[in-house]
C-alpha cells in the first residue's frame, strides 16, 4: 500500500465525515482508552495477588480467582475497543484504496449508505459488548464471592473469597456501562447527522 493510501486511511479514520463522528472519535480514542489504560490498570492490576480465599493457599486462591474472573476485565474491555473500531477501518481503508475523500462520503449515496452501514455496525456491536458484560460482570461487584471448590475435591464445596477494591470495582464498572451508552447515543446522533445532511436541513462540510 502506497504512502498516499496511509495517509487517506489515517486521515479518514482521525477525521470522519461528520461533526459527530469527529467528537466520537475524540472520545472514543482520547477519553475511553485513556480511563481503561491508566485507570484499569490502577484499579485491576494487582487484583489476582490480593485476591484471597479461606483457606488461604495458593491452590484454592488461583482455582477460585478463574472462577471468579472467566476474563479479566480489562482484557475485556480491551477487545471490545478494538472490535467496535473495525467496521470504521474497514470503511476508511475502502475509502483510501478508491481514493474517496472525505467530504465526497456524503455527496454520494452508495458512499453514503456504506458509511451508514458501517456506523449501524458498530451500534450492534457495543449492544453485544453491553450484553456480555452484564453476564459477566453484572452492575456490583461484592465484597465476598462463594466459590464452588468441589473440583479441587476438598472436604468442603463452598468457600467464601475476600475480593479487593470491591467498592472501586462497582464504580468503574459503571464507568464503562456509562462510556459504552454514550458511544452508542453518539453512533445514532451520527446517523441522524447524516440524514439531516442528505436532507438538505443541515450544510455538508
Amino acid at each position: 500500500m502506497s504512502p498516499n493510501y496511509i495517509r487517506s486511511f489515517s486521515e479518514g479514520c482521525l477525521r470522519p465525515p461528520t461533526v459527530i463522528g469527529q467528537f466520537h472519535t475524540l472520545f472514543f480514542g482520547s477519553i475511553r482508552m485513556f480511563f481503561l489504560g491508566v485507570l484499569g490498570f490502577a484499579v485491576y492490576g494487582n487484583e489476582a495477588l490480593h485476591f484471597s480465599c479461606d483457606p488461604d493457599k495458593r491452590e484454592v486462591n488461583l482455582f477460585c480467582y478463574n472462577q471468579f474472573r472467566p476474563i479479566t476485565p480489562q482484557v475485556f474491555w480491551a477487545l471490545q475497543l478494538v472490535i467496535v473500531l473495525v467496521p470504521g477501518a474497514f470503511f476508511h481503508l475502502y475509502a483510501a484504496c478508491k481514493s474517496i475523500k472525505q467530504e465526497d462520503i456524503l455527496q454520494k449515496s452508495s458512499y453514503t449508505g456504506f458509511y451508514i452501514f458501517s456506523v449501524f455496525l458498530r451500534i450492534v456491536l457495543e449492544v453485544v459488548a453491553f450484553w456480555l458484560q452484564i453476564q459477566l460482570f453484572g452492575f456490583k461487584v461484592n465484597a465476598v464471592y462463594m466459590c464452588d471448590v468441589g473440583a479441587l475435591e476438598k472436604k468442603f464445596n463452598v468457600t467464601r473469597c475476600l475480593v479487593p477494591e470491591h467498592f472501586e470495582k462497582t464504580i468503574f464498572l459503571i464507568a464503562m456501562y456509562t462510556f459504552t451508552v454514550i458511544t452508542m447515543i453518539l453512533c445514532v446522533a451520527e446517523i441522524f447527522e447524516i440524514s439531516c445532511r442528505r436532507l438538505g436541513f443541515l450544510k455538508t462540510q
